[in-house]
């Protein structure tokens, strides 16, 4: 299914397999404009072969006809694309190609790039064709889109995983180096402990990758350009030392120090110790220049480097198991997301599309006039029933009316979308301050995208287990706190102490984060109540961006 791809690759693919097996088209392309909008960034192709595209040389990059689409974004059909007087003809090697058929793919009213096909099976492109081709190249806009905005999703999700995560660290770890266990942060701090304690110059955090040696973190005198300097682990001073876990001075550092290391700190003198925890080498902490009895280092300062680096090694190991495991939970977290978005629009948008599909070929078939307008007609009552269901899901992937309007009118819009679709009952009580005469105000961002997400979640879980036929949602605001209750007269169920099922971990999660309370209270045959309290400040209406938590 085109739409339930969130990966924009996977998207461009589908679209050109789509297009082909809608038109019989032998061969078909998508090419991407570029950030001017005069020429193509990106052309890909469908049913010319490795060898093929090797012979033809450079990809096109928006002239001849193609260009006449960048110029003109309406939809081109040609019987034959070399009497185009724009036409530049095929360049060696090119498989002959005389039935053209493009049209642009819009991005609300942003043209992103075009699609091509030529060489229908049988003939020239007809005007079915065309017309499905301009179906299905809105619906590439939309799914598009959808790859943007999941990629957008998902990257804050993975820093909200990354802050989950951190919440998970021992409590040892967590002491070593002021509570930090965020990677970056870690890194500085040892960088910045280690100047101070050797009273160096500068200090920098080199980490291996591969062959080389990456300098990951600095501080003291040193331009920032040096973060990200690759130095070959074979011949250089840090590479010995990560090689034999020895700690290593260099009374003499311009005569020892090679690669990016001798150009940008100018050291005189050097002092290597390596991260060693429990026999493994995890990188290199060195320092330069002695500022105060120096610029040597001592004796004594390796012996001090060399200890502060075994607790340093400590927490870098904590904060990569940490990016290591948030980055897995961000994958199990994704892939979950995925497969529910993929079922919801197997099970209603793809079905449709397909009866809309069935719908067009007896259309494109029939003799008579009269059942052919009769089918178009049940096509765009189809296409009508697909359009309502996508945008109700891009809705619950984010709803503009919560940034827009804040949290009273996206529920009162969730409530809707759940009564419309499903035979639950859906009763809303807000007892919120600007309801009150107050002055107008705006909850933060992040606490109307939490409240509205455990509603949104509650529901769900009501709509999918409870067997309900009623569901209450109170918001109300206290002195210093916002309250939600979602409630429901279904089955219930015996929650357990860590609530795992029934994405109840999330919600617990989205609450922790803000430093909140939550309570599930649920009997078999009574029903289930979710409680939260989260602690708020309001933000001024005239001063809300509504950007902001999108």
């Amino acid at each position: 299914m085109l739409v339930s791809n969130f990966e924009l690759e996977a998207v461009l693919e589908r679209v050109l397999a789509a297009a082909s097996e809608l038109t019989g088209a032998r061969y078909a392309a998508l090419g991407v404009l570029d950030r001017d909008g005069q020429g193509l960034e990106r052309f890909l192709t469908l049913g010319i072969g490795e060898e093929t595209r090797r012979a033809i040389g450079p990809l096109p990059r928006g002239r001849g006809v193609l260009g006449v689409l960048i110029r003109d974004p309406r939809p081109l059909r040609l019987a034959d694309v070399g009497s185009h007087p724009h036409s530049y003809g095929l360049p060696p090697g090119h498989p002959p190609m005389g039935s053209f058929l493009g049209v642009p793919i819009r991005i609300r009213d942003e043209v992103y790039g075009n699609l091509y096909l030529t060489e229908k099976e049988g003939g020239e492109f007809d005007a079915t064709d065309e017309e499905a081709l301009v179906v299905l190249a809105e619906w590439a806009g939309i799914a598009i889109e959808n790859a943007r905005a999941y990629a957008l999703v998902r990257g804050r999700r993975d820093e909200l995983e990354r802050a989950v995560a951190s919440l998970e660290a021992t409590n040892e770890i967590a002491h070593a180096l002021a509570g930090e266990i965020n990677l970056e942060h870690v890194l500085e701090l040892i960088v910045k402990r280690a100047r101070a304690l050797t009273e160096a110059r500068s200090a920098v955090v080199l980490l291996p990758d591969g062959r080389e040696l990456v300098v990951v973190a600095l501080a003291g005198e040193l331009d920032r350009a040096l973060v990200g300097a690759r130095i070959p682990i074979e011949g250089s001073v840090s590479g010995h030392v990560l090689g034999s876990s020895e700690p290593e001075r260099l009374p003499d550092a311009p005569s020892r120090l090679r690669f990016a290391l001798a150009e940008q700190t100018q050291a005189k003198a050097g002092l290597f110790v390596p991260l060693l925890l429990r026999g493994r080498v995890l990188g290199v902490l060195a320092a330069f220049d002695r500022m105060v009895e120096g610029p040597q280092f001592s004796g004594r300062d390796e012996q001090l480097l060399s200890a502060f680096a075994v607790s340093a090694a400590a927490a870098v190991a904590t904060a990569q198991d940490v990016r290591a495991q948030s980055l897995q939970r961000s994958v199990v977290a994704a892939e979950r997301e995925r497969k529910r978005w993929a079922r919801e629009l197997h099970d209603e948008t793809l079905q449709e599309l397909a009866g809309l599909k069935l719908l067009l070929a007896t259309a494109r078939i029939a003799k008579d006039e009269q059942e052919r307008k009769a089918q178009l007609e049940r096509a765009g009552e189809r296409v009508d029933i697909a359009v309502r269901a996508l945008r109700d899901l891009i809705t619950d992937l984010r709803p503009a009316t919560l940034d827009e309007l804040g949290l009273q009118s996206a529920l009162e819009a969730l409530a809707e979308r759940v009564m419309r679709s499903t035979e639950l009952s859906v009763e809303l009580d807000f007892d919120l301050a600007y309801e009150r005469g107050r002055e107008p105000t705006r909850l933060p961002p992040n606490v109307e995208d939490t409240l509205y997400r455990l509603v949104q979640e509650s529901l769900a879980n009501v709509v999918k287990h409870a067997v309900a036929t009623r569901a209450e949602v109170i918001v109300r605001e206290r002195v210093d706190t916002i309250e939600v209750v979602i409630g429901d007269n279904g089955k219930g169920f015996e929650p357990d102490a860590t609530f795992t099922g029934f994405g109840l971990l999330g919600m617990r999660e989205r609450v922790a984060l803000h430093d909140g309370t939550i309570t599930i209270e649920s009997r078999a045959g009574e029903g289930t109540t979710v409680r939260a309290a989260l602690p708020t400040e309001r933000t001024s209406a005239d001063t809300f961006d509504s950007g902001v938590g999108a």
